[in-house]
């Protein structure tokens, strides 16, 4: 069988935990930061998991991670 191709896109912004879970960054954290408060910034820092109904999409993107 032909090998899948991985979706460049989501190979950057999508990694796996140890258990199978798709982790993610969050949004909005590129630019016009100053607007934003301190606390909002500090915790859009911080990695999340992505939500159950997303995790068989991204998961046929990233095949070989």
């Amino acid at each position: 069988m032909p090998k899948i191709k991985t979706h460049s896109g989501a190979k950057k912004r999508f990694n796996l935990t140890k258990n199978g879970k798709v982790k993610r960054a969050h949004a909005f954290k590129s630019h016009i930061l100053t607007k934003k408060d301190t606390k909002r910034t500090r915790n859009l820092r911080k990695n999340t998991m992505a939500d159950k109904t997303n995790v068989k999409a991204i998961k046929l993107m990233i095949p070989y991670k």
